[in-house]
């Protein structure tokens, strides 16, 4: 399965240096609410898709015919996730709520955006290479 999670790497790179900046500006921007909602923005996205890409690749492993299914639910399931915590934090008044939705926003990008950039880089066939 370690092969079908090769493509973590760069994003959680990615995820990382944004957590740090996210939290610098948040701390910045709103002080230690600004912060600490800035760091949990980054860390809700980056704990979703983190289990969105084992969900896929555990599918992979076990039926590739499973591999849409389980995709389509992660993706469902993931931004219902997005949802209940940002209305959630809402309710409850927090001051760090707009940092939090910025860096969710940030973080889903940067995320997206690392991940395109691997798999244009990988070199993966794009058909089946037959054995000698």
């Amino acid at each position: 399965m370690a092969a079908r999670l090769r493509h973590l790497r760069v994003p959680l790179i990615v995820s990382a240096v944004l957590l740090v900046v996210a939290v610098l500006l948040g701390w910045l921007v709103e002080g230690a609410d600004g912060a600490a909602g800035a760091a949990a923005g980054v860390a809700v996205v980056t704990f979703s898709y983190l289990l969105s890409s084992v969900a896929v690749a555990w599918a992979d492993s076990v039926l590739p015919k499973l591999v849409l299914t389980v995709g389509l639910a992660t993706y469902v399931l993931k931004f219902s996730i997005f949802g209940v915590v940002m209305f959630a934090v809402a309710a409850s008044g927090w001051a760090g709520l707009r940092t939090m939705a910025a860096a969710m926003i940030c973080a889903t990008v940067a995320w997206v955006t690392a991940q395109v950039w691997w798999t244009f880089k990988a070199k993966i066939p794009y058909v089946e290479i037959p054995s000698k």
